[in-house]
């Protein structure tokens, strides 16, 4: 099935996906990690983007941010691969893209799956073995949700923020809620929809977008259109 053209709806979550070409590495050592994190907070303060959650693996990066006009997240994304691609490829004498297409993404219906989709992203490092807790992977935002580090990349939600009244009890009500990863079903909605483009939320979530931004959002069902017969003429 197509993928549906990307949908960026201002002041709504969206989770991001970018990919290595081929599984082409994207960071070889920690300076790649922390250049890469100066460029997404600049791009991310110059487009003002939100960045709410995120994590850096070797080949790939996930993004759960909040754009605040229609072009800021595009924007962002091309700001930071003109900086970015030109220093890796200088460093490890390479040429031509680093990315695996254009970037994928998903909008977020946020108080159903913004906390999921935060969850998603900091246990990614988890599932693909790179660390044994999240807390252990440097190159997330898990360490400044649970209270271990404070990452100037990171614009809080306002629902982490309705978590406690003090950072301690955010901290603590978001470790208890991040204390385990999704379900292998959760895990598996989260995926589709970020790789086909299909906002994530409950149907009254997507009726109401697609109503509001007079487009299709949703995938087109399969098989042809039910047609009604004429109605039949009189004296038949």
């Amino acid at each position: 099935m197509a993928r549906l053209p990307r949908l960026i709806v201002p002041f709504q979550p969206h989770h991001v996906v970018q990919r290595g070409l081929n599984g082409q590495a994207l960071f070889q050592d920690a300076d790649d990690y922390i250049a890469f994190l100066a460029w997404l907070r600049s791009a991310a303060k110059n487009w003002k983007v939100a960045v709410h959650a995120y994590v850096l693996t070797p080949a790939e990066l996930h993004f759960l941010v909040t754009p605040s006009d229609e072009d800021g997240l595009g924007l962002m994304m091309q700001w930071i691969g003109r900086y970015y691609v030109p220093y890796f490829n200088q460093k490890y004498g390479r040429a031509g893209t680093l990315w695996q297409g254009r970037y994928k993404t998903s909008l977020i219906d946020a108080e159903s799956y913004l906390m999921s989709n935060s969850r998603y992203i900091e246990f990614l490092p988890v599932r693909k073995g790179l660390a044994g807790q999240p807390e252990q992977y440097a190159w997330s935002s898990y360490a400044h949700h649970a209270g271990l580090r404070s990452d100037p990349a990171v614009t809080d939600h306002a629902l982490y923020w309705a978590l406690g009244n003090t950072p301690f009890q955010r901290e603590v009500a978001y470790k208890e809620l991040a204390g385990s990863d999704l379900s292998p079903e959760e895990i598996a909605t989260v995926e589709q929809a970020v790789l086909k483009g299909w906002p994530l939320g409950s149907e009254r979530f997507k009726t109401e977008l697609q109503n509001r931004v007079k487009r299709q959002v949703l995938p087109a069902k399969r098989g042809r259109p039910f047609k009604k017969s004429a109605p039949a003429e009189q004296g038949e």
